[in-house]
């Protein structure tokens, strides 16, 4: 069992920042893909970021490229969304998540198994 907790949610206006942090209950070390999900009110989840914990390949979806930033830090607890240039299309709920890597597929075309409760993004005109 592995248990995501995010943070760093909130409301900015069009233009601004935000980093969103993931703490996870173990090492994500070899053979582990991280994602971040979000879904905005009456629209399907959607898969924003993807990184794979070994070597730190990144998949964007292309609404996001150039402004959110997806990381973990040295000790692979720590997954992070760095997002610039927000804007109203970014507000929704952000949603942690990770699957055990299968090593025929990129991190971009796992079903993600472990979620975190999701923190609120609301961008503001």
């Amino acid at each position: 069992q592995v248990l995501l907790v995010e943070s760093g949610g909130g409301s900015v206006q069009a233009g601004g920042s935000l980093r969103l942090s993931c703490a996870a209950s173990r090492l994500f070390q070899d053979r582990y893909c991280m994602a971040w999900f979000r879904q905005a009110p009456g629209k399907e989840r959607e898969k924003v970021a993807t990184i794979n914990a070994d070597d730190g390949s990144a998949f964007y979806i292309d609404s996001v490229k150039a402004r959110f930033t997806i990381s973990q830090d040295n000790t692979k607890k720590w997954l992070y969304l760095q997002m610039n240039n927000l804007n109203v299309e970014d507000t929704a709920m952000y949603y942690c998540a990770s699957v055990r890597r299968d090593l025929r597929y990129p991190c971009s075309r796992h079903d993600y198994t472990y979620w975190g409760q999701g923190t609120q993004v609301t961008v503001s005109s």
